[in-house]
């Protein structure tokens, strides 16, 4: 609670530093209209020349002071994907819109408003929606996880930090360059993984701006100082024993081997039964599952199929004989492509591993704040205007 009060009153702070630098200004309000074309990067495991796509945007924009400013900022066209071990690449397209707040740093270090220049900050947030990703099925590929990315939900959420650099704003037409880092769902890309999806993204705009609207007065802003009297609380500290929760993380790793061009699980084993165990007792986790084979044996044709079918029959057996959620299970095959053992032996296996949280409750002394009210007299600056 402490740390939102800090902040809060931080941004409070920063809002009448910049309300008061453009007081003090004869500034210019306005809008705008800008459009923009470029190229953007969706990088994944394949090479980054090969993921170039065109892209473009659309936005409507106000500055509320010299240093201030808001925009609608619509991105749209085509990303690609694919998968280097195979060469094989798909495309689909996607929409995303923004709402961005912008700092003119250049207004905000200068003293003059009128540069041929000028450095803008942007971040914001909004959503994403991605569609048309035929080109992904039309692989042909084993099954994977990558075709369950959108099985549910093609919306992502999108939160983006960028820079734009602007020429004269005080001209009612102007050019920009804008780069931008975007950060969205794992779904973007129709893949699965444990990390969210980046796009990178370099435009250039051409934009009108109208609406100039100038201070009607010019405002002078005055400090003083006052001697006050007020309450003010002290805090006295006092240690009791209390029942403290804590959360626990818990963790779980096994590694499950086979007998070569072997795949089925011919009984239950112990590592499934405590797979399971740990499942049900942990009810949100998620059970990865990723199977691998030996490079010293076959070829990578055939030791993805059977990396494969050992990371799908692990998962079958899980859901029949244990009666797991098949949607909390996730798998995943690295064929001979990843060797995760010295011996080449024992990379014909499959390896899990899983996330859980569990509560415990322990007796501790804890400090325990009291507030209590006394009046005291101190010297306070405070701004008048003029």
């Amino acid at each position: 609670m402490e740390t939102k009060r800090f902040l809060l009153a931080t941004a409070a702070t920063i809002l009448m530093a910049l309300s008061a630098n453009a007081q003090n200004r004869d500034w210019k309000s306005y809008s705008y209209l800008e459009a923009q074309g470029g190229l953007q990067i969706t990088p994944t495991n394949a090479p980054k020349d090969k993921l170039i796509t065109p892209t473009a945007a659309l936005s409507f924009g106000h500055f509320f002071t010299p240093v201030v400013g808001m925009r609608l900022h619509v991105n749209a066209w085509q990303s690609k994907s694919g998968f280097e071990d195979i060469d094989q690449y798909y495309k689909w397209k996607y929409v995303t819109p923004d709402l961005d707040l912008m700092i003119n740093l250049s207004n905000l270090i200068g003293r003059s408003k009128d540069h041929a220049l000028n450095l803008i900050l942007l971040g914001g947030a909004g959503v994403s929606y991605a569609w048309d990703n035929d080109e992904l099925f039309a692989l042909n590929m084993p099954v994977t996880a990558a075709p369950l990315a959108w099985k549910d939900n093609r919306l992502s959420h999108n939160f983006r930090a960028g820079l734009r650099l602007e020429t004269n704003m005080q001209k009612p037409l102007g050019l920009s360059l804008e780069v931008n880092a975007n950060s969205l769902d794992d779904r973007f890309n129709s893949k699965m993984s444990s990390r969210d999806d980046w796009m990178f993204t370099a435009m250039l705009g051409l934009n009108f701006r109208f609406g100039h609207k100038a201070q009607k007065k010019r405002v002078t802003v005055r400090e003083i100082e006052e001697e006050i009297e007020e309450e003010v609380p002290e805090t006295i500290v006092v240690k009791e024993k209390r029942p403290v929760t804590k959360t626990e993380k818990v963790k779980f790793h096994k590694e499950v081997f086979y007998a070569i061009r072997v795949s089925d699980n011919e009984t239950p084993s112990a590592i499934m039964e405590q797979a399971a165990k740990f499942m049900n007792e942990n009810p949100k986790s998620v059970l990865y599952v990723v199977g691998y084979a030996d490079k010293g044996t076959g070829n990578p044709k055939l030791n993805q199929m059977y990396a494969q079918r050992r990371a799908e029959t692990f998962k079958k057996d899980l859901v029949e004989r244990h009666s797991i959620d098949p949607e909390r299970v996730i798998i995943d095959s690295k064929g001979d492509t990843v060797q995760p053992f010295a011996e080449n032996d024992k990379n014909r296996c499959v390896i899990v591993d899983a996330e859980g949280f569990r509560d415990v409750t322990e007796y501790e002394e804890v400090e325990v704040k009291k507030e209590v009210m006394k009046k005291v007299k101190r010297i306070v600056k405070r701004q008048v205007t003029e």
